[in-house]
């Protein structure tokens, strides 16, 4: 990226831009956007897009459309140095305690709290980093399922970004057969390279972790290990509303689904299409305005093996491991 557009923006403006943006998605170099805190105490925040090359009216438009707050005021625009930023944007990330988990750049490598599960993840190209409260909700949900006594032995991670949910899955069920996919061949690559860093093994058996580049549970090694009875799935709504047949497909009678990645008023469609394929909801965690849906399925819908997938996700859909 080489150029910069900076607005001030509300939170709330910062929050719901978590939520798909169509008219941004839909371009060919579409800007990374990220949003920071500038002053606690003011309540001040910020929007920054970066570019490949300078924005012209109509994409400025779009940008400007994010922080409506920000009407009438000039966006900062500034011509950078070559560089990752989108691995810069993630620096400076603090540490995350959720539930037993505690998960930190390198900068915090010796201030694991003593007795917690510390997992080290830099800033990287792949959502996961625990920062967020879609993936601290996601640890939480976990913890909590392991202190209730819960037992899986296959285990799926539905676009697992940084590999993160997938390796506190294995800490907590140390025997079980895991895999994690990924549509994003750069999710794949961080995977391995932090599984390597957190020292889990990867491999098919037991305890160790299988990697999958695929859509959704579009993959013959996803479906061959089917059923699962625990499957995570920390996306984006639409995503995961397309993938409600295809993830109740792999899921065991009884088994757990951990959705993460809505925002509060799409949690109602995103249930609504896994109770229409055998799901309940068992129970809620994460934060107010970031949900993480906990779902069982009914023992009556049995499970059976899909040929083919029936709602393959398209490219439009492909946000997989984004969060």
């Amino acid at each position: 990226m080489s150029w910069l557009v900076s607005l001030p923006c509300t939170r709330a403006e910062a929050e719901a831009l978590s939520a798909e943006q169509p008219e941004l998605e839909a371009l060919a170099d579409a800007p990374v956007v990220v949003t920071r805190e500038i002053d606690e105490a003011s309540g001040r925040w910020q929007l920054d897009a970066y570019l490949d090359d300078r924005p012209g009216p109509a994409l400025l438009a779009l940008i400007r459309a994010l922080a409506p707050s920000a009407k009438g005021v000039e966006p900062s625009i500034e011509e950078l140095p070559e560089a990752d930023w989108v691995t810069l944007s993630q620096q400076g990330l603090e540490p995350v305690q959720a539930g037993r988990f505690f998960v930190h750049t390198s900068s915090y490598a010796d201030r694991a709290p003593v007795g917690s599960v510390p997992f080290l993840i830099d800033a990287g190209q792949a959502f996961g980093t625990g920062g967020h409260d879609t993936t601290a909700g996601c640890l939480a949900m976990l913890d909590r399922l392991a202190r209730r006594g819960v037992r899986p032995r296959a285990i799926a991670d539905i676009g697992t970004g940084t590999g993160l949910l997938a390796f506190a899955a294995l800490a907590l069920w140390p025997r079980a057969r895991a895999i994690a996919s990924d549509i994003d061949p750069a999710s794949i690559a961080v995977t391995r390279k932090n599984a390597a860093i957190n020292h889990v093994p990867l491999g098919r058996g037991a305890g160790r972790l299988a990697l999958a580049l695929a859509p959704g549970t579009d993959h013959p090694a996803i479906r061959r290990r089917a059923p699962y009875d625990l499957v995570v799935a920390n996306i984006l709504a639409g995503p995961l509303i397309t993938l409600a047949p295809d993830i109740a497909s792999v899921t065991a009678p009884g088994g757990h689904a951990i959705l993460a990645g809505l925002i509060a008023r799409q949690m109602e469609p995103v249930l609504a299409a896994y109770r229409a394929h055998g799901f309940r909801l068992a129970a809620r965690g994460g934060s107010a305005e970031w949900p993480c849906l906990l779902l069982i399925k009914r023992q009556r819908h049995g499970w059976r093996r899909k040929q083919r997938a029936l709602h393959r996700a398209s490219p439009s859909d492909a946000t997989f491991g984004s969060w």
